[in-house]
């Protein structure tokens, strides 16, 4: 009995491999970011320098998943992108509210402004990718 595969979902073709690019420039961006406040003036702002951290993580995760393809990678990154843009809305809002929170700039903050809100740009252009790439899968 030979059982039919289902070609996987290719998430990295078109538009796809531009968000890979995005996602792998914010991973490099956040981590090393993060890693050196944290090891060199970890106590000036640890909530910022560790909610980068979190990003850049978020980031790794959602550029592996769209890598690797398929539907359940599908829907990790969606998860993931749903997430990462919850995350850039409050933290985006809160430096906004309580400045006092926040002695340094997360990935985050201000909605991305100091990364030309790509943090806030690429979760939804991720999401409406992923979208297509469902629908094309079940056309």
């Amino acid at each position: 009995m030979t059982a039919v595969e289902e070609k996987p979902v290719r998430l990295i073709s078109g538009p796809g491999l531009l968000l890979v690019w995005f996602y792998g420039v914010m991973v490099v961006g956040a981590l090393s970011r993060s890693a050196y406040q944290i090891a060199t003036e970890f106590d000036r702002a640890p909530l910022a320098y560790s909610l980068s951290a979190v990003a850049g993580v978020v980031y790794a995760f959602i550029t592996y998943t769209l890598v690797r393809g398929g539907e359940t990678a599908r829907r990790a990154a969606s998860v993931c992108c749903a997430a990462e843009l919850a995350g850039v809305l409050l933290v985006g809002t809160w430096t906004l509210v309580d400045r006092s929170a926040f002695p340094d700039a997360t990935v985050w903050s201000d909605y991305g402004m100091g990364y030309v809100f790509i943090p806030a740009l690429l979760p939804l252009s991720a999401l409406y990718w992923l979208r297509r790439a469902r629908d094309r899968k079940g056309a």
